[in-house]
């Protein structure tokens, strides 16, 4: 039986970004992990930006609290971000969308400026009626998850293939499979969150897993390499290059259950007529294509902080598609609530989510 300060459940980027504070702090920690690689499911399948105001007004505090790690990370992390801004666009059938991103930018304090047909005369991939006006994000970033997840599991212990199936309270401590042993137990288990719970005896905290698709197109002519992230104001797509290649989502938000998802053909079909309803660039081939679960709760805020109920179990899931761009706050956040001290004094209140 293994001993340690504390237990997370799940090593995709929730659970792993905790884990690296936490032992930073000093504590033992052990990331238990279902799948025989850790990040199989929602962390590896992202589409791999940092937008400000993704997630909107609420999130978009915990985006600003972590970027200092992203622009200056420790020492393992390598470079993070890559310069890309976004660039949101009103289709011809709703040329008011704008105003609402506007609208809702001025509200979560997010840098922005408008830009006009001759300053979008630059990306002739576009139509002409995609092009009167436009809403230019200038601080958003590639991001390298891969970089950023493998720096928060360097020196982690990780337990593969380990699914949570038999817990008793002995003693203050919870034992795990009768194998693993821990006064307290984190559970960042993603999509599959409320079912960890139930096996704690929790209530459902009404976590849904939400399937977004991404499909990687070969186009003619190639996009171009300094195109930004493009977004339909009215969230019906968004697409961005990498190399020679376009990554296009129709922005898919479908109510799903927790397991190894699939892309709907159907939504890629869908997608790839919006964008050549939007762009003159020819496809040629869909090269592959993905899907993952995108986990919220009902305010789609994210779910932090002890249970309240069981003891001993603390939450760190209901990250949504902001999951990655925030790691850094909330990893600080929670570790600061398990260990009673507070870090950093930057970092936004914990109180709202917990």
């Amino acid at each position: 039986m293994k001993q340690f300060d504390i237990a997370i459940i799940g090593a995709g980027i929730a659970g792993a970004s905790l884990g690296w504070e936490l032992r930073r702090r000093g504590l033992k920690v052990v990331l238990l992990e279902a799948e025989s690689q850790p990040g199989y499911h929602t962390t590896g399948r992202s589409a791999a930006f940092w937008v400000e105001s993704y997630g909107g007004p609420s999130i978009v505090p915990l985006s600003k609290a972590s970027r200092g790690f992203f622009m200056d990370p420790p020492a393992g992390f390598g470079t993070l971000l890559t310069l890309r801004p976004a660039l949101h666009l009103a289709p011809p059938d709703m040329p008011g969308a704008l105003d609402a991103v506007a609208a809702e930018f001025d509200e979560g304090g997010v840098e922005y400026q408008w830009v006009d047909a001759d300053w979008l005369a630059r990306y002739p991939m576009l139509r002409a009626e995609w092009r009167s006006a436009g809403i230019l994000e200038p601080d958003c970033h590639d991001i390298d998850v891969a970089a950023l997840h493998q720096g928060y599991l360097r020196g982690a212990e990780v337990i593969p293939d380990f699914r949570v199936e038999k817990v008793e309270r002995f003693e203050g401590f919870w034992r795990l499979n009768d194998a693993v042993e821990a006064p307290v137990v984190v559970n960042a288990a993603g999509a599959w969150a409320d079912a960890v719970g139930a096996v704690f005896g929790c209530e459902t905290k009404g976590l849904t897993p939400l399937r977004r698709t991404m499909a990687v197109l070969r186009l003619d002519p190639p996009p171009p390499a300094d195109l930004p992230v493009v977004m339909d104001a009215a969230g019906r797509f968004y697409f961005k290059p990498d190399g020679d290649r376009l990554w296009l989502s129709p922005h898919d938000e479908t109510p799903d259950v927790a397991h190894d998802v699939r892309p709907d053909e159907l939504d890629i079909a869908v997608v790839i007529d919006r964008f050549e309803r939007a762009s003159t660039s020819k496809v040629l081939k869909l090269e592959t294509s993905w899907a993952g679960l995108r986990t919220f709760s009902g305010d789609r805020r994210p779910v932090l902080g002890r249970d309240g109920v069981v003891e001993g179990l603390f939450w760190c899931a209901g990250q949504g598609g902001f999951g990655i761009q925030t790691a850094p706050a909330v990893a600080a956040l929670c570790a600061d609530v398990l260990t009673g001290v507070r870090a950093d004094a930057g970092i936004y209140d914990a109180s709202r989510f917990l």
